[in-house]
């Protein structure tokens, strides 16, 4: 990109066709992704068959989180060679590899059919899957944030996170008229695996159209001059190892939230009983509310600052979770549990779009990319790949229906103390060395 005579980057005017290329192939790699949450119970039923239907499904959420072990690998890897070698090409190898991941769980034959060996596939599915996510948010983020007008950089990231909503909304409306057509012993037995297909349909599209996307990394290092991944790391701890820290902690709480929301379907279905047609559903609750708030946060974020957006949604789901699951939990109905959903994603929303353009903002542009894929990926690894797993484990355990609201509230006042000593970082200059 061009430069004015101070040296920062100039931004003429913002275009809008590569913000849409980075959107939609962010929105397909994390419907790849979280479609896996939606289907737990037959994707367990498939590969994980058990005499209890709750180890099944138990069985299945750890594979789930098999998905996470491989982020941080793909954060530090891709990242660092984002930073490199530019964003777009970064770009292009996480949505291949995302491609290869969401065949192999697609096509993968069931237990029944082929033993052990079904269940292999499918955990290398998920470990590919979960490289090329952990690569892919620092990169895709990274661009939007470079790509925007200094004024709009909060909303422009923010539809980092708002992609992530149109996936699970995407896939909450697909799944809900496959269930209609199919019937929902043909969804569990089968249709689960043609929502994978759907999203594979796309990867195409998603390829060419990120192939001709314009790069924002500035000048690509010499590879013989440029320092090793290592070394990316070593630099990125020693010069803003407090930031890191700060920032592994807020995405935890928004991680917990993330996952307590994808979680939701099943919490439906398993825990309170309510049918497959009422339980397929709930994602469509958690993706209106993940698209529109998230672009509500970012406006804020450029208008009152980063750091009011990062604490008071935050706060306000350590007041409003335990109410909200009780309520559930007395009234078990689709509308509670739509509206549950709701209300918490749209709170988490307006806070995920601050903490997606805050710690990018706070980082030197030949490190950016790195430290935000390393330290999302660390985070959401940790806790985005143990949630599910836990929160079911704890109501099999103890029989409390509250306990996903206990481990939310939890995560989020960590988060909001967190976030009480994050910087501000509206209006900073991108090239600027280090963080305030």
């Amino acid at each position: 990109m061009p430069s004015d005579t101070t040296g920062q980057t100039a931004h003429p005017a913002l275009d809008h066709k590569a913000v849409g290329a980075v959107v939609l192939g962010n929105a397909l790699e994390f419907y790849d992704f979280t479609l896996y949450a939606f289907f737990a119970v037959p994707i367990g039923a498939a590969f994980f068959p058990a005499d209890n239907a709750t180890d099944s499904l138990l069985a299945s959420l750890a594979l789930f989180g098999i998905g996470y072990v491989m982020r941080p690998i793909g954060g530090i890897v891709i990242g660092a060679f984002a930073d490199r070698a530019g964003r777009k090409p970064a770009m292009l190898i996480t949505i291949a590899l995302m491609a290869v991941g969401m065949l192999m769980l697609a096509l993968a034959p069931s237990y029944a059919t082929l033993g052990g060996w079904a269940q292999v596939i499918v955990i290398a599915g998920r470990l590919i899957q979960g490289l090329a996510l952990g690569g892919e948010v620092g990169p895709s983020t990274a661009y939007l944030l470079e790509a925007a007008p200094p004024d709009r950089r909060g909303f422009v990231a923010s539809w980092q996170i708002a992609s992530q909503g149109c996936a699970a909304l995407f896939a909450g409306v697909i799944a809900s008229a496959l269930t209609l057509v199919l019937g929902e012993a043909a969804m569990a037995d089968w249709g689960w695996r043609v929502m994978f297909l759907l999203g594979i349909g796309v990867v195409p599209v998603g390829l060419v159209i990120r192939s001709h996307l314009p790069e924002t990394a500035g000048e690509a290092e010499d590879p013989a001059a440029a320092p090793s991944t290592g070394a990316v790391v070593v630099r990125l701890v020693r010069d803003h190892g407090r930031l890191l820290l700060l920032t592994f902690l807020v995405i935890a709480a928004s991680t917990v939230s993330n996952a307590i929301g994808t979680n939701m379907p099943v919490y439906a279905k398993a825990t309170l009983g309510l049918t497959e047609t009422v339980s397929t559903a709930v994602p469509i609750a958690l993706g209106l509310a993940s698209v529109v708030f998230p672009l509500a946060g970012g406006w804020l974020a450029d208008r009152v600052g980063r750091r009011p957006v990062l604490i008071w949604p935050r706060a306000a789901i350590v007041l409003l979770a335990l109410p909200a699951f009780w309520w559930l939990a007395q009234a078990p109905t689709a509308l509670s549990v739509y509206a549950v959903t709701f209300l918490l994603s749209a709170l988490s929303s307006i806070n995920a779009a601050a903490i997606i353009v805050a710690i990018p903002e706070s980082l030197p542009r030949n490190v950016r990319s790195a430290g935000l894929s390393i330290v999302y990926a660390f985070s959401v690894s940790i806790f985005g790949g143990s949630t599910n797993y836990v929160v079911n484990k704890l109501i099999a355990l103890s029989g409390d229906r509250l306990a996903p609201a206990y481990y939310l509230v939890a995560f989020s006042a960590v988060g909001t103390l967190a976030a009480l000593m994050m910087p501000e970082t509206r209006g900073r200059d991108l090239d600027a060395d280090s963080e305030a």
